[in-house]
């Protein structure tokens, strides 16, 4: 397996280079580099190494989620607290329907697995989101409004929401979803839940930290530890209580931020050096899941379906931030900023074929297609529209 490892770090750097240098995500060459080493091309990945896959993606999902919390501010958040709710759902419940209601008819699935496919499909992509909100952050483009907290919240809240409902239409197919309208309630609850422990994590890892001085490779390590704990135990109370894991994750980097500011800096310093490992093992394994045949054979059907979603999508989002004091250019980039998927697919493309749903391959098929028509077009016109539509903290607004 370590040697599957090496091979993974190695073609994952190169390829992340190469793509990076003609102007395309790094995560699209990743993805790539899995699909080509995976089982249905060279099958050069051990299998050993596939059966650790889900922990892997579970623990990039926390390196990304904690870097998120980490440049949150509580002011710009009780600011905007209105459009970061509306985008936390609107967006998603759009997209979400538009597939539920499109893929039987290209497809020939039920409407229970057309909503599975919908909700594998409808979240936002953090791995694509954060990186970029970060360093328009650092830049403070767009922080004179909060727009990268409104939108590094949002799409935390997002991919709670839509795990939350997709969890709940898979419990519908294997008949354990129980009451319909009780899982409805489970979305604030969790949300609110989440939030509140993962406060209470980061009030209790604050304390430790000015108590104990360690250094931040150490506090590195057991805020990581820490929030996998907390995933852990979400996973084995889910059955009685629904919490949100990974809103409780990016609060603990919240409220370590708003406690110890320096401190919080380091450890994010620490995260991104963690996180150019995370991403390569996270994007080449889920690429090595995919068959590429299955992929060919979605097709156009595929891509219109694909194309849809966008569509409702980026309507949801606009409606989210209309009424806000945001101009028409800083809105289409919060429609725009709002296209990547990568993460959550990357994490439950392939739980529906691992659960036997009837159509799990194409499901699985069409997440990393949208990641790969998704990722590269939204991180491109992310960076393009902030570059040019968001205005410098301090600068005059441009005409």
């Amino acid at each position: 397996m370590a040697a599957s490892i090496a091979l993974i770090v190695l073609l994952g750097l190169f390829f992340d280079y190469l793509f990076r240098r003609i102007r395309l995500p790094g995560l699209v060459g990743m993805l790539l580099v899995g699909m080509l080493c995976g089982p249905h091309v060279l099958n050069v990945i051990q299998p050993e190494l596939f059966k650790m896959s889900a922990d892997f993606r579970m623990a990039a999902l926390v390196v990304i989620l904690l870097r998120a919390g980490l440049k949150i501010q509580a002011q710009r958040i009780i600011s905007m607290g209105r459009p970061i709710l509306l985008m936390s759902f609107i967006p998603s419940t759009f997209e979400g329907i538009a597939i539920t209601l499109s893929a039987p008819f290209l497809f020939g699935m039920s409407h229970v697995e057309a909503a599975i496919l919908g909700f594998t499909v409808a979240a936002v992509s953090p791995a694509v989101i954060v990186p970029a909100m970060i360093k328009f952050s650092d830049q403070k483009r767009g922080t004179n409004k909060g727009i990268p907290s409104l939108i590094l919240a949002s799409a935390s809240m997002d991919n709670a929401y839509t795990i939350v409902v997709f969890s709940a239409v898979l419990g519908m197919y294997a008949g354990t979803a129980g009451n319909p309208l009780i899982r409805l309630v489970d979305i604030p609850v969790s949300i609110l839940l989440g939030m509140a422990v993962g406060s209470a994590l980061g009030y209790v890892l604050y304390r430790v930290f000015e108590r104990y001085h360690l250094r931040a490779t150490k506090m590195t390590m057991v805020v990581i530890s820490v929030s996998v704990l907390l995933i852990w135990i979400e996973d084995a109370v889910k059955s009685k209580i629904a919490i949100s894991p990974l809103l409780g994750v990016m609060a603990i980097g919240f409220i370590l931020l708003e406690k110890a500011e320096i401190r919080a800096h380091k450890i994010s310093d620490k995260l991104s050096k963690v996180w150019i490992f995370a991403e390569i093992i996270l994007f080449v394994l889920v690429g090595a899941q995919v068959d590429i045949r299955v992929v060919y054979n979605a097709g156009l059907a595929g891509a219109l379906l694909i194309l849809t979603g966008l569509a409702a999508r980026s309507v949801g989002t606009y409606i989210a931030v209309m009424h806000t004091d945001l101009n028409f250019k800083e809105r289409l980039f919060c429609v725009i900023s709002y296209i990547p998927k990568a993460t959550v697919q990357a994490a439950i493309g392939a739980v529906p074929l691992e659960a036997g749903v009837r159509g799990g391959d194409i499901i699985l098929a069409i997440a990393v297609f949208a990641i790969i028509l998704t990722a590269p077009l939204g991180a491109m016109g992310t960076m393009f529209a902030g570059n040019r539509w968001l205005t410098k903290e301090g600068a005059s607004s441009p005409r």
